[in-house]
């Protein structure tokens, strides 16, 4: 079991998932990459790998397996069917399983993707000395379905889903920044500002992870989040797929550096 919660190296924390830790893994070994999975029929494949070209902030793809490999270049040794913290399972665009191990779902005939996802840029946020409030708060950051479309691909079509943080007003500019430099891990905010523009009613209300409490002078930042690819499992009705769970991700060995533009 990981002993120290809040700053193990990413083999540790992925031991520890693999032993049954399960826990939103914001903040878990700050400096490295995290991505989100999800894994469907090879017959689906082609859908989803276009699905994720045609729209690539929400869905950067990272890596993609071969059908039926349970491994990943962006960490060496690791089990992806074992080594997220939890996930889940669809079928007919149905959830029918939340599970910390998804060993006995796996099928050799499963292509997984494995999509750059927003706790990536975390650490060089917080390096910068911007709150995030989630963290402060001990939640997993919260994530809404809008009312903008992805561009569909052959079978695959939905909306996108998105991440929110709020930031204090004087550091809108910095986060949007440093952010913007990381297009591999969502990039810069899709949007800053009035949640209703996005189709987004009650920010207290998040369709996953958790709601966060505003402090006084914040203004959300919502970033495109690695969950569309789930709200496309549910519209698409797909058959079968295989996903992590909001905000339960893959902690590689790639330091998050990998993926950071010098834009000097």
């Amino acid at each position: 079991m990981i002993e120290n919660r809040t700053n193990p190296d990413p083999r540790s924390a992925r031991t520890g998932f693999r032993a049954g830790d399960v826990f939103p893994t914001s903040g878990i070994a700050p400096g490295f990459a995290q991505t989100n999975l999800i894994a469907v029929p090879k017959d689906w494949a082609y859908d989803v790998l276009l699905f994720a070209q045609r729209n690539p902030k929400p869905c950067p793809v990272l890596d993609v397996t071969d059908a039926g490999d349970f491994t990943t270049i962006l960490a060496p040794g690791a089990d992806i069917r074992t080594d997220f913290p939890l996930y889940r399972v669809w079928v007919d665009g149905e959830l029918t399983a939340e599970i910390p191990d998804a060993t006995q779902y796996w099928r050799d005939d499963l292509v997984a993707f494995h999509i750059g996802c927003s706790f990536t840029f975390e650490h060089p946020l917080m390096a910068a000395g911007i709150p995030l409030r989630h963290v402060e708060q001990n939640r997993n950051v919260p994530m809404y379905i809008t009312n903008r479309e992805c561009r569909p691909a052959g079978r695959v079509s939905g909306p996108t889903v998105v991440s929110m943080r709020p930031v204090p007003a004087d550091q809108v500019e910095q986060a949007r920044s440093i952010t913007a430099r990381m297009p591999a891990v969502h990039g810069a905010p899709i949007h800053i500002g009035d949640p209703a523009e996005l189709g987004i009613s009650d920010l207290s209300r998040p369709d996953f992870g958790d709601a966060v409490e505003l402090q006084p002078g914040d203004v959300p930042m919502f970033w495109a989040c690695g969950v569309t690819p789930q709200a496309a499992v549910m519209a698409s009705k797909l058959p079968f797929a295989i996903t992590h769970a909001p905000g339960h991700m893959l902690v590689t060995d790639a330091p998050d550096s990998d993926y950071t533009l010098d834009l000097a």
